[in-house]
């Protein structure tokens, strides 16, 4: 059929034609920011999942939905180079010169700038990649400690009194939250934490892999009381039909209910996986409908496409180490894993291994649900692992 009019949407964050089975989570931050802009309590909102189950989809469509509604945001991503006072600063300064041309609010988005200025000032000898405009000079005290936990606090303080002089809500939209820091994540619990305490409206919707909600508690013990950790997997069976059928049909094609449960079965209902089988499924088929042929033809195009994509953008970060202790993993099965039997298998002792593991977690390919157990990040990686490394010697 017409690629042009191909519905479907592979692609790291590209937002699919149909967001099947998350407006449970759309409602629960709708309802946190409006509760927020009326001075009640409302935790913030953390989405824990694996790879490709579509956080940062939901994370962007949340922020439109916020938007719509008045609420300044801003977004970031979290990568592993940078800090997250370097991220934070440039984005929190576009908020207060928004906020500065509400004239309830310009006084407090002016000493928000002020606060703002005094952080890098202070911060930057520490984090030398911050870099951000400066449009006020510092006020001396505010702010301006060289201590993050502090001045992070003093910082959003003064950005939710100008959130609150505007009748809005500041939220902050966090992508791979992970990846932040042990020290920085603490400062910024704790400034969530005075913010909290003083009823200020601002929050955090964040998302990141599973190993997240381990390292909040570590980072800050109270975590668990100022946010919602909402997992986020694999769509019902029913959500997974849906992904399928309703953009096919809203151009004017039909898939059969057989084709659609063999995509739903290929995929296990792992969003990006069935936008995958999807155009692959529209490319092969000449017609409507989309037959079970259609899709068992189609499969072989998904597969490679994930491999030479999805998959092996991953692979090629990689140590060869880490490869076989990987590959040691998929040779038991999709997981988890106890670290003993990964030793067993590589050969080696337990603790040998230890430095590659934790490099693996580092790069977010690995995570440990239990003590001494450990499973991928990314669904059916052990299946490529298979594919990409046929032959396994320990």
């Amino acid at each position: 059929m017409d690629p042009i009019r191909n519905p479907f949407a592979p692609g790291a964050g590209s937002a699919p034609p149909e967001l099947a089975g998350r407006d449970d989570v759309r409602e629960q931050v709708r309802i946190c920011l409006e509760r927020l802009r009326l001075r009640r309590a409302a935790k913030s909102v953390l989405l824990i999942g694996l790879r490709g189950v579509g956080k940062t989809v939901l994370l962007d469509q949340m922020r439109h939905d916020a938007e719509q509604s008045g609420v300044h945001t801003v977004r970031i991503e979290a990568p592993e180079s940078r800090s997250l006072p370097a991220l934070l600063a440039p984005q929190l300064r576009l908020a207060l010169l928004r906020l500065n041309r509400v004239e309830a609010a310009r006084e407090a988005a002016i000493r928000g700038l002020k606060a703002l200025a005094g952080f890098a000032g202070k911060l930057k000898v520490k984090y030398n990649d911050i870099e951000v405009g400066l449009d006020y000079a510092p006020e001396a005290g505010l702010a301006d400690n060289g201590d993050l936990e502090g001045d992070l606090s003093a910082l959003l303080e003064e950005v939710g009194r100008s959130a609150q002089a505007a009748g809005t809500v500041l939220a902050v939209f966090i992508d791979e939250l992970q990846y932040v820091e042990g020290d920085q994540l603490a400062a910024l619990i704790s400034a969530l934490h005075r913010c909290a305490q003083q009823r200020l409206p601002v929050t955090v919707i964040g998302a990141g892999l599973p190993q997240l909600r381990g390292r909040m508690g570590e980072a800050k013990s109270y975590a668990e009381r100022l946010f919602d950790f909402v997992e986020i997997g694999p769509l019902p069976i029913g959500d997974a039909e849906r992904a399928i059928t309703v953009p096919a049909e809203e151009e004017g094609v039909n898939v059969e209910p057989e084709a659609v449960a063999r995509i739903v079965q290929e995929t296990s209902g792992y969003p990006y996986f069935l936008q995958e089988w999807g155009k692959s499924a529209w490319d092969v088929a000449d017609a409507s409908p989309i037959t079970l042929a259609d899709v068992t033809n189609a499969s072989e195009l998904a597969v490679a496409a994930l491999d030479e994509s999805f998959f092996r953008v991953r692979f090629d970060r990689l140590t060869p180490a880490e490869k076989q202790y990987l590959r040691a993993m998929a040779d038991l099965g999709p997981g988890p894993h106890r670290s003993g039997d990964i030793a067993a298998r590589l050969g080696r002792k337990v603790e040998s291994l230890g430095p590659i593991r934790s490099g693996l977690i580092g790069k977010g390919m690995i995570w440990s649900p239990t003590y001494g157990d450990t499973a991928f990040t990314v669904p059916l990686f052990d299946e490529f692992m298979k594919r990409i490394m046929p032959e396994f010697r320990s």
